[in-house]
């Protein structure tokens, strides 16, 4: 199959699987409403995995309110999880995320967070799906477990 096939099959595949909105944000660069989103104030135990591809992205023991109506951490679950690059659309200058492994975008990182790294990273929850401690095993997610002993 040619590249172009290729990516029109993913692309085709990936508008059955995921919402309007999932899409919008993940493969368009979009952001959803503010605290109109459902893990702005999530705050059950567990991990939060890329909606396209289920990479582990980032844990509730590192979300924060910050105000914002968009779901905040302070890290990745692992420095690889996300990459992030500079993003100079709507006139501004800032620094997106997007997920190391389906290119997925997630949202930016800013340097406001709480102490002790300082940072923010304001993630759709579009981009996200939420795994509860109770069914990390069961997903296949096992090794996070430790995380929350």
């Amino acid at each position: 199959m040619d590249k172009n096939r290729e990516e029109k099959q993913k692309e085709q595949d990936l508008r059955q699987r995921l919402t309007p909105l999932q899409y919008r944000v993940t493969q368009e660069n979009g952001t959803e409403p503010p605290f109109q989103n459902p893990y702005w104030d999530h705050k059950e135990e567990g991990i939060y995995v890329d909606i396209v591809s289920g990479e582990p992205l980032f844990s509730s023991r590192d979300k924060f309110d910050s105000g914002t109506g968009w779901p905040s951490f302070t890290r990745p679950l692992h420095p690889g999880a996300v990459r992030e690059r500079q993003d100079r659309s709507y006139g501004m200058v800032r620094t997106e995320v997007r997920s190391s492994g389906a290119d997925s975008h997630l949202g930016h990182v800013f340097n406001d967070g709480p102490p002790p790294g300082g940072r923010r990273y304001c993630i759709n929850s579009a981009a996200l799906r939420f795994i509860p401690r109770e069914k990390l095993e069961e997903e296949g997610y096992g090794e996070y477990l430790g995380l929350f002993t």
